[in-house]
């Protein structure tokens, strides 16, 4: 069974008639049909890919003020010296830590591969995440990730003149959702082709990224953005759910 606001205790149906019921009303309606690409869903596929051109415009035309914007938008930690790596592989006098930087790395990749996975597991997992949660849920869930992966990220690259790029801090925290709603779906594995419950899927992924995170296996690659994009993620459900000394509003069941 899929996910649902858990009713207001002692609130009886609603009766249109009267003004005074309506405020006892969910502020979000589900969508009478499925939509392949809801609107948070579609507005982020649609701005990743913006940016990517964008990059690729840069790189192309050698269009040096673009490119600083661009570069100005990549997670820098703090700390880092002023000169290091811009987001083209290139060392440059960098821009340093912006609280913006939180939100905005997250619409910047690396290459085509990058880009398309990323986007491919926010399509393919977060799309009834959306339908059942709502747009504006969903987006605050999202970008609590984003910027949860951008803290615990900045903090494990503290002093390094390295930029993060990349969606898959939101992405990670997404997929985390999927598991903890759909915990008994089949995943379908590419290598080996196999398939997996949605939960085994997502503990052993986190297993993996905590190891090559701890280990330094997989070099160039932000783990603990990972890592964090699920921790905050599972901290923002259990708040939601009411399982955390703060009490939300309404609870979110599932």
């Amino acid at each position: 069974m899929g996910p649902r606001l858990a009713a207001r205790e002692g609130a009886g149906r609603p009766d249109a008639h009267d003004p005074h019921s309506l405020m006892y009303q969910s502020p979000y309606q589900p969508p009478t049909q499925f939509s392949v690409f809801p609107p948070i869903i579609k507005n982020l596929l649609i701005l990743n890919g913006l940016f990517y051109m964008a990059k690729m415009v840069a790189i192309y035309t050698n269009a040096i003020g673009l490119a600083q914007v661009l570069n100005w938008m990549a997670l820098y930690a703090p700390g880092a010296p002023a000169v290091g790596y811009t987001i083209f592989g290139t060392m440059t006098t960098i821009p340093g830590f912006w609280p913006w930087q939180l939100v905005t790395y997250a619409f910047l990749h690396g290459d085509l591969g990058h880009i398309f996975f990323n986007m491919f597991a926010l399509w393919m997992f977060g799309v009834q995440i959306e339908h059942a949660w709502g747009s504006r849920r969903f987006a605050i869930y999202y970008f609590t990730c984003v910027v949860g992966a951008g803290l615990l990220q900045m903090l494990v690259m503290w002093g390094q003149p390295v930029p993060t790029v990349g969606a898959s801090g939101g992405v990670f925290g997404i997929l985390l959702a999927f598991g903890m709603m759909f915990p008994d779906r089949y995943i379908m594995l590419l290598i080996p082709p196999v398939p997996i419950k949605a939960k085994w899927f997502v503990i052993g992924y986190g297993a993996l990224e905590l190891f090559f995170g701890v280990t330094g296996t997989q070099s160039g690659i932000a783990h603990f953005a990972h890592l964090g994009g699920m921790l905050f993620g599972f901290l923002l459900i259990q708040y939601w759910r009411g399982k955390l000394p703060i009490q939300p509003s309404r609870r979110l069941s599932f």
